[in-house]
């Protein structure tokens, strides 16, 4: 029915949704956080210990998500956890109550680990069934997902500030471009794990993480922090270290967020001209070197500058770790999308740690250390390439 090429082109089509909604869910519940704030009546401390509800969820779901990859399939825990997402969104938008609230938080974190993984498992998989390199691509929809949630807030909230009609809406578009992509997931996705071994094996043996898949999360974790310190804390150096206007002050993620969108976009290019391992760690070498030398120039433009750098050299990062974490099997993604979800967690926090015991410089300056720790830790990973002979049955069928 479908000639390789546009065989490939809808599954593409496919699996990208499954990243633009999970930008989009998060998104939109988070967009509506001073509605909930207001509804509630809570503090900045209940607000924060929400937020760490969400990323708590997520960061043990570890566990969980590993047996239902292995029970279900990524295309049926993609789709579930989509359902999930939404059904999320929904008792956001009624819940009567905090405590209620922190547990449809925690809940949501579970579901988005559960999506993060299935949706990468699926990128992976794909790559190595069509022998092309698409990963970093689907990593920018997730962006594009978000930026459409930002579109539809503003819009709906113009017409109605009521959370059961915006949520309503959006969990309306979630189940329809689930459905609608559902044809064009992969069946299965044997091509991205680990090699087939006897069940007796598997049964004897527990799926304890090795060498590889430590290195891998490390490299995730530290990406990640440097991913989330860079939005939380940018603005802040701007102004109160660089001296930047308040103005100027929110450009600093404006120019991470741009830079990074870009370098996906392009960055499955240069994965296929120099590999991921090059590109990983060239990538997070810039990234550390740009912004320490930034901070030791100091002022507006060399901060900008560095930035840049930082957007630019580590937005590859974790789509070529989710690509050879996917290559080790289930057990080794769900570890590593949770190391990650967790470094982008306590990043953030322990950078204030720093910055309240000495200054912000130096919290800014640990960001630097983070990103080339990224490219310290590549060089312990074995980045699949896609000339790797691929597992008899990979595939769609």
């Amino acid at each position: 029915m479908f000639g390789p090429f546009d065989a490939y082109r809808r599954s593409q089509v496919a699996i990208a949704a499954l990243f633009c909604c999970l930008g989009f869910q998060y998104a939109t519940w988070v967009s509506r956080i001073p509605a909930l704030k207001t509804r509630l009546g809570l503090s900045e401390a209940e607000l924060g210990l929400l937020l760490m509800a969400c990323g708590a969820g997520a960061a043990v779901s570890f566990p969980l998500v590993a047996v239902l990859t292995k029970r279900l399939g990524s295309r049926r825990l993609a789709i579930c956890s989509t359902l999930c997402l939404g059904a999320v969104l929904l008792a956001f938008s009624v819940t009567p109550d905090y405590p209620v609230t922190l547990l449809i938080a925690f809940f949501d974190g579970i579901a988005v680990g559960c999506l993060n993984v299935a949706m990468n498992a699926q990128a992976a998989a794909l790559e190595v069934a069509y022998q092309r390199t698409t990963m970093a691509r689907m990593h920018a929809t997730f962006s594009a997902g978000s930026l459409f949630a930002a579109l539809l807030a503003s819009g709906v909230t113009a017409l109605s500030p009521a959370l059961p009609v915006h949520f309503g809406a959006a969990t309306a578009l979630l189940v329809v471009l689930v459905l609608a992509a559902r044809g064009g997931l992969l069946p299965q996705d044997q091509s991205a794990a680990e090699p087939a071994r006897p069940v007796a094996e598997k049964r004897r043996r527990p799926a304890l993480p090795t060498r590889v898949t430590i290195w891998m999360g490390l490299a995730m974790a530290f990406g990640t922090v440097t991913e989330g310190a860079m939005n939380d804390w940018s603005a802040l150096y701007l102004k109160d270290s660089a001296g930047a206007t308040a103005s100027l002050a929110p450009l600093g993620i404006a120019v991470v967020s741009v830079m990074m969108v870009l370098a996906r976009l392009f960055a499955d290019g240069w994965r296929g001209k120099w590999g991921d391992e090059r590109v990983v760690r060239a990538g997070s070498a810039l990234a550390g070197a740009g912004l320490a030398l930034a901070l030791l120039a100091g002022g507006v433009v060399p901060a900008l500058l560095g930035f840049a750098c930082v957007g630019l050299g580590i937005a590859a990062v974790t789509p070529c770790v989710y690509v050879a974490a996917a290559r080790q099997g289930s057990d080794a993604l769900a570890l590593v999308a949770a190391m990650g979800t967790t470094g982008l967690l306590a990043g953030p926090a322990a950078i204030g740690f720093i910055a309240s015991g000495t200054s912000l410089a130096w919290g800014m300056g640990a960001v630097a250390v983070s990103a080339l720790a990224v490219s310290l830790c590549s060089t312990r990973i074995r980045f699949p390439s896609l000339a790797t002979p691929q597992p008899r049955g990979a595939g769609t069928r």
